[in-house]
C-alpha cells in the first residue's frame, strides 16, 4: 500500500509541475524566458528547442533577447518565432533578436484568463484520473488478500487527501497567473 502511495503522490506531483510549466508559457504583459521555452526551431533539418541553440534572457520588464549560439540559425530562430501563437515581432540586429512585449489588450487578457482556466482544468482532471488509477490499484490489492476492507478505506482516504492538496495547489496556481494576466 505504501508502494501505491508513493507513486500516486509521484504522478500528482508531476502533473502538478506540467501544469506550472504550461502557465509559465502563456504569456503575460512582463518578458519572461519561460515564454519560448514551447518554441522549436528548424535547426539544420532537425526540430530542436530553442533554449538548446541560444541564450534567451529578459534584461528590461518588457523585452526578450536571444542570442544564438550560432549566427548561422538566426533566420531560422526570427521564422520560428514569427510563426508561433505568441505574436510577438522580432527584430535582428545581426548578433541578437530583440523581442519586445507588446502591452496587452483588454479582449486579450480575458482570453488567456479562459485559457488559464482550461489549462487548470486540464490540470484537475490529470490528477483525477491518477486518483482513480490508485484506488482501482487497492482495490485489486484487497481483492488478492494482500490488505483488509479497514486497509483499503484508510488507503483510498489517504490517496483521496492527496489528490485534494494537488487539486488545490493547481487552483492556486491557476490564481496566481489569472492575477499576474490582469495586472497592468
Amino acid at each position: 500500500m505504501d508502494k501505491i502511495m508513493k507513486e500516486t503522490e509521484d504522478k500528482a506531483a508531476k502533473a502538478v509541475e506540467f501544469t506550472s510549466r504550461d502557465f509559465a508559457s502563456i504569456r503575460t504583459g512582463r518578458a519572461s524566458p519561460s515564454l519560448l521555452d514551447r518554441l522549436k526551431v528548424d535547426y539544420y533539418g532537425t526540430p530542436t528547442p530553442l533554449s538548446q541553440i541560444a541564450t534567451i534572457s529578459a534584461p528590461e520588464a518588457r523585452l526578450l533577447v536571444v542570442q544564438p549560439y550560432d549566427r548561422n540559425s538566426m533566420a531560422e530562430i526570427e521564422k520560428a518565432i514569427t510563426q508561433s501563437d505568441l505574436g510577438l515581432v522580432p527584430s535582428n540586429d545581426g548578433e541578437l533578436i530583440r523581442l519586445p512585449i507588446p502591452q496587452l489588450t483588454e479582449e486579450r487578457r480575458h482570453e488567456l484568463t479562459k485559457l488559464v482556466k482550461s489549462r487548470a482544468e486540464e490540470g484537475r482532471v490529470a490528477v483525477r484520473n491518477i486518483r482513480r488509477e490508485a484506488i482501482d490499484d487497492l482495490r485489486e490489492e484487497e481483492k488478492k488478500g494482500e490488505s483488509t476492507k479497514d486497509d483499503l478505506h484508510k488507503g483510498m482516504e489517504d490517496v483521496q487527501a492527496l489528490i485534494d492538496a494537488k487539486i488545490e495547489e493547481i487552483d492556486i496556481l491557476a490564481e496566481k497567473k489569472i492575477k499576474e494576466l490582469m495586472e497592468i
